[in-house]
């Protein structure tokens, strides 16, 4: 039975490495197949290819099964197209996103406390709201709606889901049309932040959505928890802190480094 069980134990700590090691190798070989191919489509699916089991399930399951996953391939999707517009050089930008993404992987990912999914859904809509905005610089404000409304319902939808809301449907979806709105608002004068040479390009937008995610998902978590006790007087401060910090952003800080 000592002997069952020490082998038992063995195989759990060989598993949990072997697992570990898979994905520090997944946050590399995404970002630096990219950089040094020049190319987004690799990476796109060594990410596709990570995330075989969303789609090794029956037919019925499939769409949940994908809708689930939105946040976690929105994650790593933006990481290799975040990578490929730092350009086809290593940069401080590309070792950045590899950390980020590890850590993902590894820490943030497994993570599922009320407090952890709101974490989870706000570095989605950075980086997803990141890459999006890069992606679609030079096109059509159509595809920049659709993909912010994506990234938006997804979010949403990865906070709301863990909730005792049953019927979150209309939330999230309103929420993927905010998201939306603002995308199109934001392609007309789209504003970049650069940092010197370093790569790092963060859009205006990603900033903004950022923070109109957490204070939307946050007074709708607690919502849902205080039920007919709610009073706005809850969630007053922090609606108030990040409205205004919007209009710092958008008041003083809408002279970029450089404008697409």
């Amino acid at each position: 039975m000592a002997d069952f069980i020490l082998i038992r134990k063995s195989k759990n700590i060989a598993s949990s490495a072997v697992h570990v090691l898979l994905n520090i190798l997944l946050g590399l070989v995404s970002v630096l197949i990219t950089v040094f191919s020049g190319s987004m489509i690799p990476g796109i699916v060594i990410v596709l290819l990570s995330k075989w089991r969303t789609f090794a399930v029956r037919k019925r399951y499939l769409w949940l099964n994908i809708k689930s996953n939105l946040v976690d391939v929105i994650v790593g999707i933006s990481v290799v197209l975040l990578a490929y517009y730092s350009g086809n050089t290593l940069t401080i930008m590309d070792f950045g996103l590899i950390a980020i993404y590890i850590i993902w992987l590894l820490f943030i990912k497994p993570m599922s406390s009320e407090n952890a999914n709101l974490l989870q859904s706000l570095i989605a809509v950075f980086l997803g709201i990141s890459a999006t905005s890069l992606l679609t610089a030079n096109a059509g404000a159509l595809m920049a709606v659709f993909l912010s409304f994506l990234v938006g319902y997804a979010a949403s939808r990865h906070v709301l889901a863990q909730t005792n809301d049953r019927d979150f449907t209309l939330t999230t979806l309103v929420c993927g049309l905010i998201f939306a709105e603002i995308a199109w608002l934001c392609h007309t004068w789209f504003i970049v932040y650069s940092f010197g040479d370093s790569g790092v390009r963060i859009p205006q937008s990603a900033v903004i959505l950022t923070i109109f995610a957490f204070i939307y998902n946050y007074v709708r978590q607690v919502y849902i928890k205080m039920g007919s006790d709610f009073k706005i007087q809850n969630v007053l401060g922090p609606m108030l802190f990040s409205v205004a910090l919007i209009f710092v952003i958008v008041l003083w800080f809408s002279e970029p480094v450089f404008n697409i």
